[in-house]
């Protein structure tokens, strides 16, 4: 079993806020109209802070694991989320493994636990997706996706696989967003699934033991 550096679970809590920092700036960059050249710069230069952040914490892990190319397979969701800026708010949700490993001990089951990775990394991507989607396409020819809300209201449906159809990207950009944000979806709509199901039959076995239904 891989032993965890203490330095790794230390470097969450900046990596977290850096990770919330990005959040706003690119919120910032999208959603304000008509922003002052000074508070444009701002966010360009907390955006490059951030990711210059993330490379230095990836290298320095990179270098302390001397596993050499197999760190990229073993680490493969810091890999994402630093080559994929729309991934970067999933370090919040690695501050939470930090502060639960310092506990000890869990206060939740594992099935909790993962349905909280996936509840939270949903709201987190969501979010980082909309903006990223708008960005790109605001005033495209054809596009349907006009308003921050016709954003968000897509990217609940692609998130959830439902998929309406009455708006979609047009652009290649926005494109390339939706389906990095179908494989997310996929995904965790996979995790929460299974861990339901995990922890439905966990309860079910657990009352065929004490020999009586389920809740009562």
């Amino acid at each position: 079993m891989e032993t965890r550096d203490p330095r790794e679970d230390r470097a969450e809590i900046p990596l977290a806020v850096a990770s919330l920092l990005f959040l706003a700036a690119y919120a910032l960059l999208v959603l304000s109209r008509g922003l002052p050249d000074l508070w444009h710069g701002l966010a360009l230069a907390v955006i490059a802070a951030v990711w210059l952040l993330f490379a230095l914490d990836y290298a320095a892990r990179w270098r302390r694991s001397g596993q050499g190319p197999r760190f990229v397979r073993t680490h493969w969701l810091d890999t994402l989320v630093l080559l994929l800026p729309l991934l970067r708010p999933l370090r919040i949700v690695r501050f939470y493994e930090a502060v639960v490993r310092r506990r000890g001990r869990p206060r939740f089951p594992l099935q909790a636990r993962v349905m909280f990775y996936a509840g939270v990394s949903v709201l987190l991507i969501g979010f980082a997706g909309a903006l990223a989607v708008y960005q790109q396409e605001r005033g495209a020819p054809g596009a349907t996706i006009r308003t921050f809300g016709d954003s968000v209201w897509w990217t609940c449906a692609t998130l959830a696989t439902v998929g309406y159809g009455d708006v979609s990207p047009v652009t290649p950009g926005g494109r390339t967003v939706a389906v990095v944000l179908m494989a997310c979806g996929l995904a965790l709509l996979g995790a929460v699934t299974g861990s339901f199901a995990s922890w439905l039959m966990a309860v079910f076995a657990t009352a065929e033991e004490r020999g009586r239904p389920p809740g009562s």
